[in-house]
């Protein structure tokens, strides 16, 4: 495959890395975002876009921590993630739809944005006492353990994953989406028995299984990478 050079940096070519999102909603949301970008006015920029999904992803962090205090703040949550979706999603695509891509630029906004606002998102999940301080930093944690490795893997093999497995970044917010409505019928689950926070159940199996994907997947690249590059 041709990879088309995308810019230059003190003389030396920059190649996008090939994007995969195997994801269960990808090809769907793929049809809608490219629909959406060409009919999008033509003062809307990526950049406003990007703002807009950081902005949205801080205030949903912050209307978690609201939720101590008035639960039915969950419902500006799904609000923001809504607005997190559409920012995050649409920048790159609108990018792309108008020939305007700025690979290395951004690539690393949009990242370091996700960063940022996962951590402002578990901060306030945090606060909000709809789970235990340690499982929200175990769930930001094994985040940024999976993000990292995801970026060192760009580098690398020139290959961006946008999806581990069937589940990206859209998979997750609907299944945050599912657990706000869920939380305010009861904060609270019983698995065997006993009676936990329900938020406390799923983020404990998410920081684990974002964890054991990290290990797998690390394992995985560094034999291909082992295999590619031999010992003279």
């Amino acid at each position: 495959m041709n990879v088309k050079v995308a810019g230059t940096h003190d003389g030396i070519e920059f190649a996008p890395a090939r994007r995969v999102n195997q994801a269960l909603t990808a090809s769907v949301e793929k049809r809608a975002l490219h629909w959406m970008a060409e009919r999008a006015p033509r003062w809307l920029t990526s950049d406003q876009l990007t703002a807009l999904g950081f902005s949205a992803q801080v205030g949903a962090g912050l209307c978690y921590a609201l939720s101590r205090y008035y639960r039915y703040a969950l419902l500006l949550v799904i609000l923001c993630l809504m607005l997190n979706w559409f920012g995050d999603s649409m920048d790159g695509t609108l990018a792309r739809v108008r020939q305007q891509q700025r690979p290395r630029y951004g690539f690393y906004v949009d990242h370091i944005v996700d960063i940022f606002g996962a951590a402002a998102l578990m901060c306030g999940l945090g606060y909000s006492g709809l789970l235990h301080w340690q499982t929200a930093a175990a769930m930001l944690v094994a985040f940024l353990l999976l993000s990292s490795e995801s970026y060192l893997a760009t580098y690398t093999l020139s290959c961006f994953q946008l999806s581990q497995g069937m589940f990206g970044p859209t998979e997750i917010r609907i299944l945050l989406i599912a657990g706000n409505l869920a939380l305010l019928h009861s904060r609270y689950a019983v698995l065997f028995g006993y009676k936990m926070l329900l938020f406390d159940l799923g983020g404990s199996i998410a920081a684990v299984s974002m964890f054991a994907m990290a290990v797998v997947i690390a394992i995985r690249h560094t034999a291909q990478l082992y295999r590619e590059e031999p010992l003279p």
